[in-house]
């Protein structure tokens, strides 16, 4: 008789965007006169942009005629991308890498859970709290984090990020073998330092530990000051992993292109993970579609960076305007500067769940709660500035409103 894995039994619910929809759409079918606007899911609004769409047409075009058609490509993705990608994301900042330790794919999600594929079941993990729930429930499925007790995973180490710490973790107790970072960081919108990653970096060099580090929102960084990648801190390379997404940097939600980085410098027991992780990709994947990679070369042109610029500025300034407005209804608000996303306190001690609740079916606004990021994500919302600009001041305004 065929068997399950039983880790899949072990997840609590479901998905937590999955249920936010669950409960968006069930309010909306008794609501159906309810106009709603959606500030929860992290999901683009704005079209993509020209440079991207001509590429693309060129692209199809081209695997219309015999001549230039396109068949197969590389598992770890084309040369004219993955050349591109070292040229403009990474020698600015000073950081040396090849095109071989670049890795297309299709999406930073997909890497960020399938990762663990390349690391022994019985590695612990840490993991930030509030977190991107990704990171878990990849790791539960694949046996990593034991038990749910109804709030934490029994072997999973929690890092709290809270208001206290400036919602950057400490060094923990247990030693982790896999550390997932990410910064600008889902769900607070909190940016770290090149002092606060050195500790990460010295830590796991010193323990033999991996960093995960999700970079997803690089490209809303605006201080000065602020490391883009984790490479730009020195020893970084015998010790993290970097994922990137053209997701929320070019709006390729529903285009799907990304890329994972893997020094070559970074070996665990004498073994590449760089090998390790083509030898997955190539047996488990096939590889991001030539039109798709095309599309995301064009945003490193002159004409594409300035495109891609105005419409992360316009994200931003709609994090701007959820920030102020909600620290101008007396809400305590963070992120928002460097990211897309506003982590609120909610008011008066109520539940996340419950004001999220509240939110949506006296206000219709949806927001996405801070429970389900983890237990120190209770008291909190997360707001996301990838709404239309008017529809963020009307969301803005009936939160006051409610408040």
């Amino acid at each position: 008789m065929a068997k399950i894995n039983e880790n899949f039994q072990k997840l609590p619910g479901s998905y937590l965007f999955a249920e936010i929809g669950r409960r968006t759409a069930a309010y909306q079918a008794a609501n159906p006169d309810q106009k709603l606007i959606k500030l929860g899911i992290g999901d683009v609004t704005m079209p993509l942009v020209p440079s991207v769409i001509q590429a693309m047409h060129k692209a199809v075009d081209e695997m219309g005629s015999a001549e230039t058609f396109m068949g197969y490509g590389p598992y770890e993705g084309y040369d004219f991308l993955r050349k591109d990608i070292v040229t403009h994301d990474y020698a600015p900042y000073g950081v040396t890498l090849s095109p071989e330790e670049i890795y297309v794919s299709d999406g930073a999600k997909s890497d960020c859970g399938n990762i663990g594929d390349i690391f022994s079941e019985q590695n612990v993990v840490a993991v930030c709290d509030p977190v991107y729930p990704v990171y878990v429930d990849a790791n539960a499925m694949a046996g990593r984090a034991g038990d749910y007790d109804g709030e934490k995973w029994t072997n999973l180490v929690y890092m709290p990020c809270t208001a206290e710490n400036g919602f950057f973790p400490a060094l923990p107790d247990r030693v982790p073998d896999m550390i997932y970072l990410c910064f600008p960081n889902n769900p607070t919108g909190m940016a770290a330092t090149k002092a606060q990653l050195q500790l990460w970096v010295d830590y796991a060099n010193e323990h033999g530990s991996v960093i995960l580090y999700d970079s997803a929102y690089e490209a809303f960084i605006r201080e000065p000051g602020i490391p883009h990648s984790i490479y730009e801190i020195p020893g970084a390379k015998t010790c993290a992993i970097e994922f990137r997404s053209y997701s929320k940097t070019a709006g390729f939600t529903g285009t799907r292109c990304a890329y994972t980085v893997i020094p070559k410098e970074l070996k665990v027991n004498g073994v590449s993970l760089g090998e390790l992780w083509l030898r997955r990709q190539s047996t488990k994947y096939n590889g991001c579609p030539y039109v798709i990679q095309r599309g995301a070369q064009a945003i490193y042109t002159e004409q594409g960076k300035r495109e891609v610029k105005a419409v992360i500025d316009h994200y931003l300034e709609n994090a701007r305007i959820i920030r102020e407005g909600l620290e101008a209804a007396g809400l305590t608000v963070y992120g928002g500067v460097n990211s897309p996303y506003v982590w609120a306190a909610t008011p008066e001690s109520v539940g996340s769940w419950d004001f999220f609740d509240r939110l949506l079916t006296v206000g219709n606004v949806v927001t996405t709660p801070g429970a389900g990021f983890g237990p120190s994500g209770e008291g909190y919302i997360r707001l996301t500035g990838f709404g239309e600009t008017e529809q963020t001041k009307e969301a803005v305004e009936r939160i006051k409103k409610i408040l």
